[in-house]
């Protein structure tokens, strides 16, 4: 069952100009593998982050550098937790954390739907 939805979009030139003014933005937001991509992957993967914390419906518990947007060997992008956003992912009663990500004509988004455990009841409590 579904307990949550998210998405978002970024404009690609201004994510760019933003981490060109704060070059600590990249530690701040992204892991060490993330860090090195350009920045259209880097503005698709920071969507990915807002809408899983929007999935999720709030923030709280979850940390940037905890949460990496890799990629399967069919190239499907999927998230690895760490730390306390595992912790709070797992507490949330949440099993799976669906994405798919595109950039295209200047812009990158992210949809993400947060997917129930089986056992645990449908509704806004406890989430």
């Amino acid at each position: 069952m579904i307990a949550g939805i998210g998405v978002d979009l970024v404009d690609i030139a201004r994510f760019e100009r933003t981490l060109e003014r704060t070059p600590r933005l990249r530690e701040r937001l992204f892991t060490a593998n993330e860090q090195p991509m350009p920045a259209r992957s880097l503005a698709a993967r920071y969507a990915a982050k807002e809408a899983f914390i929007k999935a999720l419906g709030g923030s709280d518990g979850v940390y940037w550098r905890e949460i990496e947007v890799r990629n399967d060997p069919e190239g499907r992008p999927f998230f690895s937790l760490t730390g306390a956003t595992a912790a709070t992912v797992i507490a949330r009663g949440i099993s799976t954390m669906h994405v798919s990500m595109s950039h295209d004509g200047g812009f990158a988004t992210a949809y993400v739907i947060a997917e129930l455990r089986s056992d645990r009841p449908a509704g806004r409590k406890g989430l």
